[in-house]
């Protein structure tokens, strides 16, 4: 049976393309020296709007939904309580911390706590791909067929707050402001500790595209998985003393045997691309562009190693980088790597393709 808000989405956004096609929805604005296009953010929000309906709405058989509810069930409900509940947090305080102050100013409604949380989550994700995307409503559309909008805001809550944050650090990333996107991530990562993931990531995405840093970090990939054993137990051991101290040891016990490959694929499909059309992204030489072509390397990188590990564990850690290749760097590739008669097919083909992938893993999740 076909749960119909899965599906009704898709035509929300032929709806959307359609209107978009008949109102003016872009404007200029200067924008890293750059004159670009973008969309109005009334368009930007009416386009998002539905994912976060549905991310209140969702079905508690929907991931960690039911979860969610039960953690918010035992938050206070009054300020007076919260200090208390506070001191006995062992991780994430800052998620916590803001659930409890939501179910103190509007109650026990759980359906109130996740459209809060979902809005939270839209700014970051909207605003930066409102300024950055060359195609925000691609960008959205590929969030949705990714299955993403499934797999975080109606599962990951709690990381895609921390995904969020992070992404308002973008503008300090690409203007070489270190500090103030440092302070930005250890922010996030009062939300979800894995943010920190980020900071070494700021570093690595600076410069040319496929670059020296790039590369090692594909290197190092390849060794984790030549030698997955004794990367997992290197893992064990830098994990121990902290909050995700079991992780290796409960990806073993409960048979998760990686992400799966056709995942991989499609999430690695920007990097890919970007390596045989690396001339016109270094013709290009747009910071953004080359900025989101090294994300895609490290989106790549950890879920391949993911395959060959733990999908629940590491294959969510490439979050962090594949909003950026997925809803910028694929869609520029799209535009500019192919004549204007092929563009067409192309892009066609993409949209098939993203399909036929949502369709897969609705299946695959017993969503339809």
């Amino acid at each position: 049976m076909i749960t119909s808000s899965y599906i009704l989405i898709l035509f929300w956004f032929v709806l959307m393309a359609l209107f978009a096609h008949n109102v003016q929805v872009t404007e200029k604005k200067r924008i890293l020296g750059k004159e670009r296009t973008i969309v109005r953010w009334w368009y930007a929000i009416l386009v998002f709007v539905p994912l976060i309906i549905m991310a209140m709405n969702r079905s508690v058989a929907i991931g960690d939904t039911g979860a969610y509810i039960g953690h918010y069930s035992g938050m206070p409900e009054s300020f007076a309580d919260i200090s208390s509940y506070y001191s006995h947090l062992s991780k994430d305080k800052g998620y916590y911390l803001l659930a409890s102050i939501i179910k103190c100013i509007f109650g026990s409604e759980y359906k109130i706590y996740f459209l809060i949380i979902a809005m939270i989550q839209a700014f970051g994700l909207v605003r930066m791909y409102r300024k950055y995307s060359p195609s925000y409503f691609l960008a959205i559309f590929l969030f949705v067929v990714s299955t993403d909008y499934i797999s975080w805001m109606q599962n990951g809550t709690r990381q895609f707050v921390a995904v969020s944050i992070c992404l308002l650090a973008a503008d300090f990333i690409l203007e070489k402001k270190y500090i103030p996107a440092v302070i930005t991530v250890v922010i996030a990562a009062r939300f979800h500790q894995s943010a920190l993931l980020v900071i070494p990531m700021i570093f690595i995405v600076q410069g040319k595209p496929w670059n020296t840093k790039t590369l090692l970090f594909l290197v190092l990939t390849l060794l984790a998985i030549i030698y997955v054993e004794q990367f997992t137990s290197l893992l064990d051991e830098a994990l121990d003393e902290t909050q995700y101290t079991n992780v290796v040891t409960d990806w073993k016990s409960w048979g998760d045997d990686g992400t799966n490959p056709i995942r991989v694929l499609v999430y690695s499909l920007p990097a890919l691309l970007s390596l045989v059309g690396l001339r016109y992204i270094r013709a290009e030489n747009d910071p953004v562009i080359n900025f989101a072509t090294n994300m895609s390397i490290i989106t790549a990188g950890l879920y391949l190693v993911s395959m060959f590990t733990s999908g629940i564990f590491i294959g969510r850690l490439p979050i962090y980088a594949s909003l950026y290749s997925q809803g910028i760097l694929l869609p520029w590739e799209v535009d500019h790597m192919f004549n204007r008669e092929s563009t067409m097919i192309v892009k066609l083909s993409m949209i098939v393709f993203y399909l036929i992938f949502y369709i897969y893993q609705l299946r695959k999740w017993g969503i339809m």
